[in-house]
């Protein structure tokens, strides 16, 4: 006899179509600003990021609870122990460890929403940068389309030639990098010269 299997066990399968090109390239270029900014960080900034990662995930809460959970019982049968544990006193201890298990509870609860929030950034990134080469593609489109009607008189557009051509994402980044650091860069020469100029008629 032959058992038809339950619907409700089998796994659901999500059907996706390859990506086109154009998602394909914008994705590449996200992951490729990612990794530009993690070469960036220095050995102590991942060593921090790292700590502070941990930190906001479940495991170091389960941590923090098998730690009290062995202080507390140890702390029971010290008199049957071969060594001493320290004493927990609920009085002094319990106040502040019911407030480092909700505090570590909220970070993991933060934590996960900024992941989402992330997630959220990089697909309304996605979007704007197709949307953005949707509008190249259609202006492209218009500039052919008034060569090619007889009716329509042509004319070189300059503006228009270069909307044409949609904007890549690392150079676009890397132009606002090198403009962010010449502006610090002479705000920093501005504060020097301001600091110097009393300096120097006082001793004059």
């Amino acid at each position: 006899m032959n058992h038809s299997p339950n619907p409700k066990t089998r796994p659901k399968k999500i059907l996706t179509a390859p990506l086109p090109a154009p998602v394909t390239k914008n994705i590449e270029a996200i992951l490729a600003m990612h990794n530009q900014e993690v070469r960036d960080l220095t050995a102590h900034q991942r060593v921090i990021e790292a700590i502070a990662k941990f930190f906001g995930q479940p495991a170091f809460l389960y941590v923090l609870v098998a730690g009290f959970a062995i202080w507390i019982t140890g702390s029971l049968f010290n008199p049957i122990l071969p060594f001493t544990f320290p004493p927990f006193h609920w009085s002094d201890h319990g106040l502040d460890a019911a407030a480092l298990l909700i505090s570590t509870g909220v970070l993991i609860e933060q934590s996960r929403e900024e992941n989402f929030a992330e997630q959220r950034t990089q697909l309304m990134l996605q979007l704007n940068l197709l949307s953005e080469q949707k509008i190249a593609k259609i202006i492209a489109m218009l500039e052919e389309l008034r060569t090619d009607l007889p009716d329509v008189r042509d004319r070189h557009d300059p503006e228009a030639t270069i909307m044409q051509e949609a904007a890549d994402p690392i150079a676009v980044l890397n132009a606002l990098q090198e403009s962010l650091q010449k502006e610090l860069a002479e705000d920093e020469i501005a504060e020097k010269t301001a600091e110097r100029s009393p300096n120097e008629n006082l001793v004059s």
